[in-house]
């Protein structure tokens, strides 16, 4: 910390950030915040989320709703995410599971197919380029992303989540570059095809397990039925974005049936997510409540109407847009519930006494 007085030396900054430059950098996620109230930068502390004013309210709370707090502050820091985060979510599933759409129809389709599959490629490397600016700019500097490569964690989804970006960015890259040679070339895009399908796989869904690997209570409490879900929102939003480019009929209806399955699976899925969080009804309050919960039912809704529409109607392209809209929601959904989770000064407490005993 600076010291406020003597030579050379400035005030200190009120919002406890004085940080001295010799000792450090104030970098990274959340460093850049601007706050303009300080006790509103911290709810549970300033009383907006507090709903005892004095240790015996808090007791008499306890003692009423059988779940102890520490005297009504959130147990948890929240995510300090910003929008890029979900933003990434959306782009990285997208990716994914255009590599795995696009190594289908190269591997299986042939020459009938080769257009979609040269789009998937095409989505795949763009979506991944964009989902790795966003990382970086969540990192706050390029050279923390480049650290994350300096070592590979199998115990770690976000280094495995790493690698496994960079990794289908090669192969997407290598398909879409040498997937129409002829030749050896040829042949060499066809294996990178396959390694961007298999990659692809895994990118669409990893971000749901590195959610559930939290402390947050609702992902933590829905940690078997998260990733399916951002496995399925995933194949949702591939095969939506594809009926925005140029195929032929037969190459079209097979994007429109990927997506049909995609937006299917996720319906299911997010009644999973609910009744498996919804063991403890506590944690499932942010889907119901304020931001998250309108997003949360949002989702649903568009992914619905995009789904009916894209199967009983010859509207496909507004059942694209629908359907496109509610897999980025749903994406945003799941952040902002996070965040309302961790702040819940209860939900931990809830989760703790739900837990058989052993």
């Amino acid at each position: 910390m600076m010291h406020p007085h003597g030579p050379g030396h400035t005030a200190p900054r009120p919002d406890g950030r004085n940080i001295d430059p010799a000792l450090g950098l104030l970098e990274g996620e959340g460093a850049l915040a601007k706050v303009r109230d300080l006790a509103g930068a911290f709810p549970g502390r300033a009383g907006r989320l507090m709903e005892a004013k004095t240790p015996a309210d808090a007791l008499a709370r306890a003692t009423a709703t059988g779940l102890p707090t520490y005297y009504d502050q959130p147990l948890l820091q929240e995510p300090v995410w910003k929008w890029y985060i979900p933003a990434y979510f959306y782009l990285g599933g997208l990716s994914g599971a255009a590599s795995v759409l696009g190594a289908v129809a190269e591997m299986g389709g042939g020459r009938a197919f080769r257009r979609l599959a040269q789009g998937c490629h095409l989505v795949s490397v763009a979506g991944e380029i964009l989902g790795t600016g966003l990382l970086i700019a969540d990192l706050g500097r390029p050279a923390r992303f480049l650290h994350m490569m300096r070592v590979f964690r199998p115990s770690s989804p976000m280094s495995v989540g790493t690698w496994v970006l960079l990794g289908s960015g090669a192969f997407s890259t290598g398909a879409l570059l040498l997937s129409r040679r002829s030749g050896a070339l040829g042949g060499l895009g066809h294996v990178a095809s396959a390694g961007a399908g298999l990659l692809g796989l895994a990118l669409s869904g990893y971000t749901g397990v590195l959610l559930a690997n939290t402390a947050v209570p609702l992902w933590q409490e829905a940690r078997k039925s998260l990733p399916s879900l951002f496995l399925a929102a995933s194949a949702a939003s591939a095969g939506e974005l594809l009926e925005f480019l140029p195929l032929r009929r037969i190459e079209r209806k097979m994007a429109r049936h990927f997506a049909a399955m995609g937006q299917a699976a996720t319906l299911v899925s997010m009644i999973a997510l609910e009744r498996e969080a919804g063991r403890v009804p506590r944690v499932t309050r942010p889907l119901r409540r304020g931001l998250p919960g309108a997003l949360w039912q949002g989702a649903r809704l568009l992914t619905a109407a995009g789904l009916g529409l894209g199967l009983l109607s010859r509207r496909h392209r507004l059942g694209a847009l629908l359907g496109t809209a509610g897999a980025i929601a749903l994406r945003f959904a799941v952040h902002h519930a996070g965040k309302h989770s961790a702040r819940d000064p209860r939900a931990s407490f809830a989760v703790q006494r739900a837990k058989p005993r052993p």
